[in-house]
């Protein structure tokens, strides 16, 4: 009887310690903005790079992290301008990119834009609700006429997943590819969702092939890049996108 008590006692210790770990991740996490080149900002958090654009008209975001981060996102972007919050840009379907979307529809009164297999996969989750799907999708792309510049979010071909987007700032020259660039880091193919490597490493080269040499790039995962860095990140072995198959990502 002791030795159960004892068992009982451990798993519940182990489970309280996982719930307060939990809990002081998302308390610990800090929001942090860099402004990238006119009216682009970028967000680092916990989960994917948020790219901005605020200005007059208004803001709109890329991507938009884990749900309780939420309310520190919406601060950080206060910070930053004061303007009515409009749109949201999901790159691809992942949690670490759309977490917060029911918060941005709800609360903030925004409209989510994103790739049609987004929307596809996000209603295949069992615990979806209503307000975090896209509310405006696309097949190949959309562009926004927004605070001064010209936004153009392109669909590409299955790479990371078969959801993926990239947004292109033409006056501020910044490209957001989303997870179709791990800055620093192993890129992550998502086969579940549709992803293959083939596919990745098309999309990226044809993307370098667009970028100029000091065009800046909010990666999805890493630190303000340039054009050189991408092609480093492209230079990695065939072997390593394979390889990068089989490691479990932190943020899925």
């Amino acid at each position: 009887m002791r030795s159960k008590i004892l068992l009982a006692t451990a798993i519940a210790t182990l489970f309280s310690a996982s719930y307060t770990h939990s809990q002081d991740k998302w308390a610990d996490t800090k929001i942090t903005s860099q402004p990238v080149s006119g009216s682009v900002h970028m967000l680092k958090g916990m989960g994917g790079n948020i790219g901005i654009s605020a200005g007059p008209e208004g803001i709109l975001i890329i991507d938009d992290q884990f749900a309780p981060l939420a309310e520190k996102i919406a601060v950080a972007i206060g910070e930053i301008a004061q303007t009515p919050m409009k749109y949201v840009v999901n790159t691809h379907y992942h949690g670490d990119h759309t977490g917060s979307n029911a918060y941005f529809t709800e609360v903030k009164g925004s409209t989510i834009f994103a790739h049609d297999n987004v929307r596809k996969r996000l209603v295949n989750k069992k615990e979806h609700t209503h307000s975090e799907l896209p509310v405006v999708t696309y097949q190949q792309g959309i562009t926004f006429h927004f605070n001064g510049d010209t936004i153009n979010v392109m669909h590409m071909p299955a790479g990371h997943t078969d959801s993926d987007s990239v947004v292109w700032f033409e006056k501020a020259n910044v490209l957001h590819p989303g997870d179709l660039f791990f800055e620093g880091r192993f890129p992550y193919i998502d086969l579940d969702g549709g992803g293959t490597v083939t596919g990745y490493i098309t999309n990226v080269t044809k993307l370098i092939s667009m970028l100029k040499e000091d065009t800046k790039i909010i990666p999805g995962h890493g630190s303000l890049a340039t054009k050189s860095d991408y092609q480093k990140a492209l230079d990695m072995k065939p072997q390593y996108y394979k390889a990068s198959l089989f490691l479990v990502d932190c943020y899925y």
